[in-house]
């Protein structure tokens, strides 16, 4: 494994995920990885396939080239995708979260009381 390519895009998703005011946790279900593995990734314990570099590339705003360490920073263009939920609150991503774990009759429930409060 080359270390310091593994820390680089470590440091790069930490920070991006620091600014978009993400949880470890989200990032890595938006990945595809669980929690732990996420972390020893953003540590530069391991490196990331390509597969989970670009969906991280996707998930954080940054381009590809920018979590290699390979771009100037501030030059680097970013994906051509806008990240996921990225104008939202930290609070509704949680809601988000929560509400995916729901059953239909609970999320159903939930959405009448959304509505209900909206009002």
């Amino acid at each position: 494994m080359n270390e310091e390519l593994a820390i680089t895009i470590g440091t790069a998703a930490r920070e991006a995920r620091e600014k978009l005011g993400m949880t470890r946790a989200e990032v890595a279900e938006r990945v595809g990885l669980v929690e732990p593995a996420y972390r020893r990734m953003e540590r530069g314990k391991v490196l990331p396939s390509v597969t989970v570099l670009h969906r991280l590339s996707l998930t954080l705003g940054l381009s590809p080239e920018v979590l290699l360490g390979t771009a100037p920073q501030g030059t680097a263009k970013k994906p051509s995708r806008a990240p996921l939920l990225d104008a939202e609150t930290a609070e509704l991503r949680r809601l988000l979260a929560l509400a995916r774990k729901l059953d239909a009759e609970k999320l159903d429930a939930l959405l009448h009381v959304a509505d209900a409060l909206t009002r």
